[in-house]
Order: C-alpha cells, then sequence, then structure tokens
C-alpha cells in the first residue's frame, strides 16, 4: 500500500484538515491524541506503596535538617558559602549538559551507528 493511500485512509479515520503538499510529500501524519483514561481510587496494594514511599521521604528530610542543624559548631566563612553554591551550580549545569546531549545523541542516530548490533539489524532489513 502505498504512503499515499495510507495518509488518505489515516486522515479519513480522524477528520484532521491537512495540506494537500503534505500529504503529496509522504508527511509524517500524528493522529489525534488519545482519550484520557478515567482511573478509580488507589488500591490497597497501591495505597501502601505510596504511604511507605511518603514515611521515606519524610524520615529523609528530617534526617537531612537534623545533620545540616547539628553541624552549626564548624562556621563556614563566606568563601566557604560561594565555593558551596558554584559547585552547586556548576554540577548542575553539567548535569542537565550531559543529559541533554545524550537525549540529542539517541535522537540523532549518532547511537545506532557506534552500537555494531543495530548495524547488523540495518543490514539485515535492507
Amino acid at each position: 500500500m502505498s504512503s499515499l493511500t495510507e495518509a488518505t485512509e489515516r486522515s479519513l479515520e480522524y477528520p484532521v484538515l491537512l495540506p494537500v503538499k503534505a500529504v503529496e510529500t509522504g508527511a509524517i501524519l500524528r493522529s489525534p491524541p488519545p482519550e484520557p483514561v478515567k482511573r478509580g481510587s488507589l488500591s490497597g496494594g497501591q495505597f501502601l506503596v505510596l504511604a511507605a514511599l511518603s514515611a521515606i521521604l519524610i524520615m529523609t528530610i528530617v534526617w537531612a535538617v537534623t545533620v545540616w542543624t547539628s553541624s552549626n559548631d564548624a562556621p563556614m566563612s563566606t568563601h566557604g558559602w560561594i565555593a558551596l553554591g558554584l559547585g552547586t551550580v556548576f554540577s548542575l549545569v553539567i548535569g542537565c549538559g550531559l543529559m541533554a546531549l545524550m537525549f540529542f545523541s539517541s535522537r540523532s542516530g549518532h547511537d545506532e551507528i557506534a552500537t555494531p548490533k543495530f548495524m547488523q539489524r540495518r543490514e539485515e532489513d535492507e
């Protein structure tokens, strides 16, 4: 079946106005988003997991506040606070930058070229 007939059938299923050029060139057409699923209340197991994770989060916050406030005996100079702030900012910048590069690399296809397993699949498909 040609891409033109598939696009036509898809546009008949979901009445979406498409420019004629998009159908002629075989542009990727997106179907409308699925209807939201109405969910009921939490089941017993889900409620227990949520309660356990909430308890762990609260205990971690209490522990962090206790440790942070118990170290008041060791004063930190202005240079220490500046170093702490800069270290935090640069760690976040490096982490976010590396994550962005990872997603960009994954979407651009560079990862497939570097992995022989994907190259074998690509050769088999052709």
